[in-house]
């Protein structure tokens, strides 16, 4: 149990470490770095909707094949 809790005070105490660092040497600004991490959320999340939608459509089809009837 020792062990355990000291790998996780070790990795928490990494990545604040690793964090603080990357902050402080970010070639952004905050409020640049803001908007681009908005932007490409944004992105991701269409991308998402856009993946949903097309399986969805492609289920919809599917299911209409399924449930009409045989000849």
């Amino acid at each position: 149990m020792r062990r355990a809790f000291s790998f996780f005070i070790g990795t928490l105490t990494g990545g604040i470490i690793g964090a603080t660092v990357a902050l402080l040497f970010a070639p952004s600004s905050g409020k640049h770095l803001r908007l681009q991490i908005n932007d490409r959320a944004q992105g991701l999340a269409a991308n998402i909707r856009h993946a949903s939608n097309t399986k969805r459509i492609e289920l919809q089809e599917r299911l209409e094949t399924l449930r009409a009837p045989r000849a």
